[in-house]
């Protein structure tokens, strides 16, 4: 290492450390804070406009000057303000600011913004035509309904798609009858939506079984089902309002059901509430409210990835406790899931998941004392390791949500989130019972075979939470291999099927790592893309864990320490010293929508510099 890197290196990790406590809450947690999107904006304002325009007034017209003041200079919108412009967003905003000359109260100066939006969706869907724009939007999505329905819902409403009837019409239907069987047959169902869509397949389905009623059968069929269905719905509805804690699922089941003539529905009345409350001061609303269970356990393992003890025994019981009244105890609602997951979020609309719950396990490995479990602890983590192998898929991967709802893209198993479980499985093997623990090893070795397979040919892997917008095909191979490589320097020979696979896929991970780093030392999503804190940190995290592990590496010791210290020398440069963190949107929401998270740049890069100073110490 050159001289002089080392005070700077202790500098930096010190003022990001400090940074990373800082954000802590007044209860000792990290709440974090999500970007401000004009998906949500353009959702909600028409979400309210649907249920009553005139009570809604101001704040309907705050968001739509919010989407006014945030349009990008070719016409349209990302999904966040560092977003490049999309076809998706921007017809939900160019439609969302349509409603301004077709309800009486609402008329503001939009043309011109209106005029730009439309030749941006022309010159990517061909024109503004109804026809152009349907297939546009089936096109960017396939088969996966997820999202396509709801932008064409939006559409409709806002008069984009054609007046009355014939708009409907180019909204897909969506058997939201379906929703009446039990919720164990879903996947046998093959429904056109991911699991956690079940509110938009019900109220969207409804409201377009209403506006455009199909054949007579069917009519009834569905009339008999709504009751039913209706009362799920409800039931579904977390005590917050807010699906998900997602203003725009949150808002398209609103305003499907309330341009129905459901506004009186006892969910629209919870759903606007949350939606009020989720206001930001200039007029916004972010992607989701929080991701305070995912940023805590972020921080957690951040802070302790370097040497020393950077939390006080206090703290570290206070965060024990927060983390552990997190867990869930009941079969959740919404997905039947059993008891023993943790979701991304402390509040009622989250759902238990497979990047939360392997987290959580991860983090608790640090603030519990090994073997000194009391019998709550082991309670807990024993149901969370059996939680995550009950989700295990059978192609050996994990899901994120269900087991078996494979045939959409955001509910396949995926590398990401099976290195993270397979990281927490491992982490707490040694812990378990001898049953759970006989149980554990024979799923461990089925995730590391799913990512034997999953390795692309270029020794990568491939996530599904994270993206890179500059890349072609907006994928984040960077995240993808860091993530598993974080998780494949844990293993040892014996918790494999083949060591000598182990020792490839390593190899080549590392190849490919190094491989992708920019001139200027850092990372992006992958090669040739803009350096970017998030992505920086997490290969040198990567790297620095490898040279930890004592792995073998494919390239000399001293070029690969060149390397990393010049990773770590970008990040210390890009952070001003630790101390000032610009994000980037590399976050996939439901249904790719882009978004960013202030803490994570702090976070990874905490310990990312963590980690190369354990790597110095040695």
């Amino acid at each position: 290492m050159k001289t002089g890197f080392l005070p700077r290196l202790d500098a930096a990790l010190e003022a990001s450390r400090a940074a990373l406590l800082r954000e802590r809450t007044v209860s000792g947690h990290w709440e974090g804070e999500l970007s401000t999107s004009a998906l949500s904006t353009a959702t909600a304002t028409v979400a309210l406009a649907q249920v009553d325009p005139e009570t809604h007034r101001g704040t309907i017209r705050g968001g739509m000057q919010w989407l006014l003041d945030h349009q990008n200079e070719d016409g349209g919108w990302g999904d966040t303000v560092l977003s490049f412009s999309n076809i998706s967003t921007t017809l939900l905003c160019w439609a969302t600011l349509h409603l301004s000359h077709r309800q009486e109260g609402l008329a503001m100066e939009t043309e011109d913004a209106e005029r730009r939006a439309g030749e941006w969706i022309a010159s990517h869907a061909g024109s503004t035509d109804p026809v152009d724009i349907q297939r546009a939007v089936v096109a960017r999505y396939g088969r996966d309904r997820t999202f396509s329905v709801p932008i064409l819902m939006l559409c409709a409403i806002c008069g984009r798609l054609g007046e009355g009837r014939d708009g409907w019409r180019r909204v897909l239907p969506l058997p939201f009858e379906l929703a009446a069987f039990p919720r164990r047959w879903f996947a046998a169902l093959q429904l056109p939506v991911v699991s956690y869509a079940l509110p938009a397949l019900i109220a969207i389905g409804y409201a377009r079984s209403r506006h455009a009623p199909p054949p007579l059968l069917w009519r009834w069929i569905r009339k008999l089902a709504w009751p039913r269905v209706s009362r799920i719905l409800r039931e579904i509805q977390p005590a917050s309002g807010g699906f998900l804690e997602a203003a725009p699922l949150t808002s398209f089941v609103t305003m499907a059901l309330a341009s129905c003539g459901e506004r009186d529905h006892p969910v629209v009345g919870a759903a606007v509430d949350f939606l009020l409350a989720s206001i930001r001061t200039d007029g916004s609303w972010p992607i989701d409210t929080n991701l305070a269970t995912w940023g805590t356990t972020l921080a957690v393992k951040a802070l302790h990835s370097g040497p020393g003890e950077p939390l006080p025994e206090a703290d570290r019981t206070g965060i024990l406790a927060w983390l552990r009244g997190q867990q869930y105890r009941t079969v959740h609602p919404y997905t039947i899931s059993p008891p023993g997951g943790w979701a991304w979020t402390d509040l009622s609309g989250g759902v238990p998941d497979a990047d939360d719950t392997p987290g959580a396990l991860l983090a608790l490995r640090h603030l519990l004392p090994p073997g000194k479990l009391d019998d709550d602890s082991r309670t807990a983590v024993e149901s969370a390791l059996d939680w995550l192998a009950g989700l295990q898929n059978r192609d050996g991967g994990i899901p994120t949500f269900c087991r078996g709802w494979g045939a959409l893209p955001f509910d396949r198993s995926s590398p990401d989130l099976t290195a993270h479980t397979l990281a927490a499985w491992h982490s707490w093997r040694g812990e378990a019972n001898l049953k759970l623990a006989a149980r554990l090893e024979r799923h461990q070795r089925e995730a590391f075979q799913f990512l034997d397979h999953q390795q692309q040919s270029d020794g990568s892997w491939v996530p599904l939470w994270f993206g890179n917008q500059h890349r072609s095909d907006e994928t984040n191979p960077t995240y993808g291999t860091a993530m598993v490589m974080l998780s494949l320097c844990r293993l040892g020979d014996r918790d494999v099927i083949s060591p000598s696979r182990l020792r490839e896929m390593r190899t080549r991970g590392l190849a490919w790592l190094l491989a992708a780093r920019n001139a200027d030392g850092g990372w992006g999503g992958g090669a040739a893309t803009p350096s970017s804190v998030e992505e920086t940190a997490l290969a040198v995290d990567a790297l620095a864990a490898a040279r930890l592990a004592g792995m073998p590496l494919p390239t000399a010791a001293e070029e690969f320490d060149r390397v990393l210290q010049k990773g770590a020398d970008w990040l210390i440069n890009a952070t001003a010293g630790g101390r000032d963190f610009p994000v980037s949107p590399i976050g996939f929401y439901f249904a790719k929508l882009w978004y960013f998270e202030k803490l994570y740049p702090v976070v990874w890069t905490t310990s990312a510099l963590g980690r190369v100073r354990a790597v110095l110490s040695c």
